[in-house]
């Protein structure tokens, strides 16, 4: 019985395709109907915090795990049924899996090795991979003698050595340290920009998928709730869930006026009628919904919102301001370090309508 392998005749783009991907274990339904098209040399990360489903998705395109429903296809070939050293994809894992008894040469080498490639292109290949992560004059210290950041490059250049159409990196910068990993970050966009392989990158750093992607995919309870631009995702939320998760957001409840996706819409409030965007379909008239304004799209002003200054808290580049409200809620609002109301201070809070989303109220 033969394994089934991919055809080279498809253009190897790195192009892939979810069509109703599915993934139970048992009782548990951990990817739920996932349709998704990845564009081929861009970097897509998978954001959602630990156990919604996203690095099940990844090891399903590994060939790790089957899905339980629908399809993979890597440029238009679907990859059910093979196996994953057969596949044009690789994966590296947040622990990097590094050989304590390799140099870092004999590290990137392994892969190689394993698929029985002449020592004359393996010794080239890996040359080429420690020149692009700039770790030549490294190649026979071991793991223990290197950094973390250093030990990630190792990884990433194993993991690239193979020349894969399609990288799968698994939380891969989540053992460094906060400073470290900003620096890596920078430096993996622009070693992905250089080589033009497609990146598939599973974090729970909002701000790391920010930073990294050309498309974010913001997964909840095995689903894909949102996909888009990371600046599509912060300023139009489709739900209160993505509103949080992307960063600091004030809602206020109320209940949806006439209108309908894209355009301007009313909301009742407590506060009084209320207008802002509808980007999405928030739902019918009269239906419970919600206001999501971002801080610094609320500014002080003359007019607006009446309140008391509860606090001013200076953050170097600019100030977060709380405003306590009439009816007991207090909204945050931002705006340039300066000479400010004092607190306890009467207040007024503005913003443009544009600038704010409508909501469903009960969606996650």
């Amino acid at each position: 019985m033969t394994t089934p392998s991919l055809s080279t005749t498809p253009p190897a783009t790195g192009r892939l395709r979810f069509e109703g991907v599915s993934k139970r274990f048992g009782d548990h339904l951990a990817v739920d109907g996932v349709d998704l098209d990845l564009d081929p040399g861009a970097v897509f990360c998978l954001l959602g915090p630990s156990g919604c489903g996203k690095s099940t998705l990844l090891r399903m395109t590994a060939g790790f795990e089957e899905p339980s429903a629908g399809r993979i296809l890597l440029d238009g070939q679907d990859l059910a049924g093979v196996p994953p050293h057969r596949r044009p994809v690789n994966m590296m894992f947040q622990s990097y899996a590094l050989f304590p008894h390799r140099n870092v040469a004999g590290n990137i080498a392994y892969g190689l090795e394993r698929e029985g490639l002449p020592k004359s292109e393996i010794a080239a290949r890996v040359a080429e991979m420690l020149r692009l992560v700039q770790l030549d004059p490294l190649a026979v210290r071991r793991p223990d003698q290197l950094s973390g950041g250093q030990r990630q490059r190792v990884a990433l250049a194993r993991a690239l050595a193979k020349r894969p159409r399609v990288l799968l990196l698994d939380e891969p910068l989540g053992a460094l340290d906060r400073a470290l990993r900003e620096e890596t970050q920078a430096e993996l966009r622009a070693l992905q920009r250089r080589l033009g392989t497609t990146f598939v990158v599973v974090t729970h750093d909002p701000a790391e998928a920010m930073v990294l992607a050309d498309r974010i995919g913001v997964m909840a309870a095995g689903r894909l709730v949102q996909v888009g631009p990371a600046a599509a995702l912060y300023e139009r939320p489709a739900t209160r869930y993505v509103a949080g998760l992307l960063g600091d957001v004030n809602l206020i409840e109320g209940r949806l006026g006439e209108g309908g996706a894209g355009a301007l819409r009313g909301l009742d409030t407590p506060l009084g009628p209320l207008i802002a965007f509808d980007h999405h379909g928030a739902g019918p008239a009269g239906a419970p919904g919600l206001l999501a304004l971002r801080p610094e799209r609320l500014t002080l002003g003359s007019e607006g919102l009446a309140g008391t200054l509860l606090d001013a808290t200076y953050l170097g580049e600019k100030v977060l301001y709380r405003v306590g409200l009439a009816d007991g809620r207090s909204l945050r609002a931002s705006g340039p370090p300066g000479v400010g109301p004092a607190v306890g201070a009467p207040v007024h809070l503005t913003f443009a309508p544009e600038a704010a989303s409508l909501l469903p109220a009960d969606a996650a």
